[in-house]
């Protein structure tokens, strides 16, 4: 463990007996970063902060969140974690919480990202920025072949057309895809090429909404061998839509379900090579058990096949950790750098696949021999990770709310996304967010009786904003039972249709960076991919030499 004096030895020094944390500087966690222990930088600032600008490393924890994901995402409570806030004093709240839930090596970033950026390290705006600066990077390192827009288009139109494999989830391509693509996440693309392509000389492009899933796709098929010419679409539907294409809204094409798809024999013997040249370790189930039973360790157990094979039967305690999701936004899935990472599959194309990528990326990535089978056989389990407490929520129906607010008894606090409220909210609701509710409700008496609306899909929300409300002294504080829905059920009108009710300022959920870049914004498009493009130039040396290309 570092030792607690790594902090700074200053006056702001804090008692970690009463606390469980201390302050760590800025210099010493760029140090920590990239030593050879186990740390997860979390920046527990709500969305729409984080991706105004963090640290390179740092994975978004948001507070309003905090005990729900936290043993997902760092599912050994005797990790080294440091919290990041906005030098606001929220990060302090959240070890306490953290230290109550049992993790024992907990620091809290002295000044918060601010502090971080004074100190002259940059901040980048953005979401899952390692996985695409990554991207920028193989591209270059590579040198993936890509069609422009309009390439694309002329091939479409000429005597042999390309297949159009789209590398995004399901729910993605439905929102818009290229014209006549097929739906092929980039985890499965490997695995069920040949149902898609089976001839081998009929040109593919593979196409995601921007960039790095369109080449980190292309250079699979590239890397496993296929002898087809293949190409990454340059800047995916958003390069298509800026150059006047239309696209296609609600489609529905995709892989065919086949759990033994066409040239699978092939397709093995080319993972296999594959993850030889990446030098992807594998391990039998015995060992996978060592590592989970490991306290001083953290071990993810990943599950990359489709969602619908995952939610047939898995591995208790496994995440589902799609391969191309799990490539594009490990930050998503993975809290603790330098953890090992155990990828299961079913058919020995996947995850070898995925973990020649992750292995790439810095991660350490093994493969399971004998996959979901042998996981099974072995009686593996993932250790869980600290739970959120339970908190038990006072329920109030609709009329009861109703008649309270008409006659004034009652306050309801709205903890909803932003975004919701300002679509549609219950007259003279408050909205507030846990991280500053204090702050909200500064003229709020704590005899006041208070309503909370929560998203009814995301009772735990609801149930931390409760508990938070509880420690500042609120005693009399219940949940409206079925959350807007059910007031909307009885025939009761929301407010709609102005953002007036909530200035931007306050919506620190929200990321406006360029929010609206598939809705026909073609200046945010622009933005985004400049963005995304310039990302390598942010790096520092040692942010470099995290990836290992080979």
């Amino acid at each position: 463990m570092p030792a607690l004096l790594a902090a700074p030895a200053t006056a702001d020094t804090v008692d970690t007996a009463a606390t469980h944390y201390a302050l760590v500087d800025p210099v010493v966690l760029k140090g920590w970063l990239h030593d050879q222990d186990e740390i997860a930088l979390f920046d527990i600032r709500e969305h729409g902060q984080y991706g105004e600008g963090h640290p390179f490393y740092a994975v978004p924890l948001p507070y309003s969140r905090l005990e729900l994901d936290i043993g997902r995402l760092a599912p050994n409570a005797s990790a080294r974690i440091v919290l990041a806030d906005d030098g606001d004093g929220v990060a302090p709240r959240a070890a306490h919480a953290l230290a109550a839930l049992g993790y024992t090596r907990l620091f809290v970033l002295d000044g918060g990202v601010p502090g971080w950026q004074a100190a002259g390290y940059v901040l980048f705006a953005g979401v899952n920025v390692p996985s695409k600066a990554f991207g920028e990077l193989a591209e270059h390192h590579y040198g993936t072949p890509r069609v422009s827009a309009a390439g694309l288009a002329a091939m479409q139109a000429s005597g042999q057309p390309p297949v159009v494999l789209d590398g995004r989830p399901a729910a993605e391509f439905r929102k818009m895809n290229i014209p006549g693509a097929i739906c092929c996440p980039n985890g499965e693309l490997a695995y069920r090429l040949r149902d898609l392509v089976p001839d081998a000389t009929t040109p593919i492009v593979i196409n995601c909404a921007g960039r790095t899933r369109s080449i980190i796709g292309a250079q699979t098929l590239i890397h496993f061998g296929v002898p087809n010419p293949v190409f990454a679409l340059e800047n995916g539907t958003q390069g298509w839509y800026l150059n006047d294409f239309k696209l296609e809204h609600g489609g529905t094409r995709r892989y065919p379900d086949n759990d033994a798809p066409r040239g699978l024999d092939a397709a093995r013997n080319a993972a296999q090579a594959m993850a030889s040249r990446f030098a992807v370790p594998c391990i039998g189930a015995a060992q996978a058990r060592m590592w989970l039973d490991d306290r001083l360790r953290t071990t993810y157990l990943c599950d990359v096949r489709t969602p619908e094979e995952y939610a047939a039967g898995s591995v208790p305690g496994a995440q589902h950790t799609p391969g191309g999701q799990l490539i594009q936004a490990t930050d998503q899935y993975v809290g603790v750098r330098r953890a090992r990472l155990v990828l299961m599959d079913a058919d020995g194309v996947r995850a070898p696949v995925v973990a020649s990528w992750l292995r790439q990326m810095g991660h350490d990535a093994v493969v399971l021999e004998g996959g979901i089978a042998a996981a099974l056989a072995g009686g593996l389990a993932a250790r869980d990770g600290p739970a959120a407490p339970t908190t038990v929520l006072r329920r109030i129906d609709t009329p009861t709310l109703a008649a309270q607010l008409a006659g004034q008894r009652a306050l309801a606090l709205d903890v909803r996304p932003s975004a919701a409220y300002r679509a549609g909210h219950i007259q003279g609701s408050r909205w507030s967010i846990r991280p500053v509710v204090a702050r909200d409700l500064a003229d709020v008496p704590h005899d006041t009786a208070l309503v909370l609306i929560g998203d009814a899909g995301q009772p735990g929300v609801a149930a931390l904003a409760l508990a938070e409300l509880v420690a500042l002294g609120y005693r009399d504080v219940s949940v409206l039972d079925g959350g807007v829905g059910a007031w909307q059920a009885a025939g009761l009108a929301l407010v709609t249709g102005s953002a007036d009710c909530l200035p931007d300022a306050r919506c620190i959920d929200f990321l406006f960076f360029v929010h609206d870049r598939h809705d026909g914004n073609k200046e945010a498009a622009r933005r985004y991919l400049a963005w995304e493009t310039n990302l390598i130039g942010q790096l520092d040396a040692q942010e470099l030499a995290t990836f290992r290309f080979a």
